[in-house]
C-alpha cells in the first residue's frame, strides 16, 4: 500500500511538531466523556487503542459534473471542466467514503491543505454494535 503521508510534517500546516507529538499519544482527560445512555458509553476505550494506526483514506471533493462521451472525447491539454461549485463554497471531506467534514482550501508551502470549517457529530454512533454483540 502507498504511503500518502511521505514528505509531510506538522511545520507544513503551521503545528508545532513536539506539540504534535504530545498530542498524539491521548491521556484519559483527553478520552471523550459520554452519557450514560449513549452506545459509546458502553466501548471498552483501553480496548479502541488496537484500531488508532488503522489508515484512512481521505478524499476532499473539489466539485462534480456530468459529461457526455463526446465532451469526454473532446477534452485535451488546456481544457477546462466546469464544476457544480462556486468559489469559495465549502468543499466535503470523507473518511472512507463517508462524509465527516466541510472546509476551505489552504495553501501552505507551495501545498494545497484543507481547514475543516465545520466537522460532523455523531459520526458513526448509530453504526456502533451493543457490547454483546461483539
Amino acid at each position: 500500500m502507498e504511503d500518502n503521508t511521505q514528505g509531510f510534517s506538522p511545520e507544513d500546516f503551521g503545528l508545532d511538531s513536539k506539540a504534535v507529538a504530545e498530542t498524539s499519544t491521548p491521556d484519559q482527560s483527553a478520552i471523550p466523556k459520554f452519557h450514560d445512555d449513549s452506545p459509546m458509553s458502553k466501548i471498552d476505550l483501553s480496548r479502541m487503542k488496537m484500531v488508532l494506526d488503522v489508515p484512512l483514506k481521505v478524499t476532499v471533493e473539489l466539485g462534480r459534473t456530468k459529461l457526455l462521451v463526446n465532451d469526454l472525447l473532446q477534452l485535451g491539454q488546456g481544457s477546462v471542466i466546469e464544476l457544480d461549485k462556486m468559489a469559495g463554497e465549502p468543499m466535503e471531506i470523507y473518511i472512507n467514503d463517508k462524509l465527516v467534514a466541510m472546509g476551505e482550501v489552504v495553501v501552505v508551502n507551495e501545498k494545497f491543505g484543507v481547514r475543516l470549517t465545520d466537522v460532523m457529530s455523531g459520526l458513526g454512533i448509530e453504526d456502533v454494535p451493543p457490547p454483546d454483540a461483539v
